[in-house]
């Protein structure tokens, strides 16, 4: 189960041939993140676990089993900022429920993404949609 804008990443990635153009493909996605306001960048936003400073701000909108999950996110390495766009394609409008029941790891996969990101990255992007994924519990 992917969102139409994750499926629109994952096409372009099949349009590039190359993991060059790809990476700055992941590089440009992050320069497009709207900027998230310093003073949300902040202990209880920060995801442990990535080599590079990570922060996620959930928003749910909506109640009960309607309700929807978007968030915004940052961090101080161009590259993490692409994969935090690629997360919020990834799970950004869809419901709780539907968040719990993506495989992230093999939405991710149809990227490419485990065969290029070093294993700290590997690591860093876990650690994102396990923040993500007790976010929507």
């Amino acid at each position: 189960m992917a969102t139409a804008a994750f499926e629109d990443i994952a096409e372009t990635f099949e349009f590039l041939d190359d993991w060059e153009d790809r990476y700055r493909h992941v590089i440009e996605l992050g320069r497009a993140l709207p900027p998230m306001d310093d003073d949300l960048k902040i202990p209880a936003t920060k995801v442990e676990g990535c080599a590079s400073q990570v922060w996620l701000v959930p928003s749910v909108e909506g109640e009960g089993r309607d309700a929807v999950l978007t968030f915004d996110g940052d961090s101080d390495a161009m590259i993490v900022k692409g994969l935090i766009a690629i997360l919020r394609a990834l799970y950004s409008g869809l419901t709780l429920d539907q968040v719990r029941a993506v495989d992230a790891m093999q939405e991710l996969g149809r990227l490419g993404l485990h065969d290029h990101l070093s294993s700290q990255r590997s690591n860093g992007v876990r650690a994102m949609v396990e923040r993500i994924r007790t976010l929507a519990a």
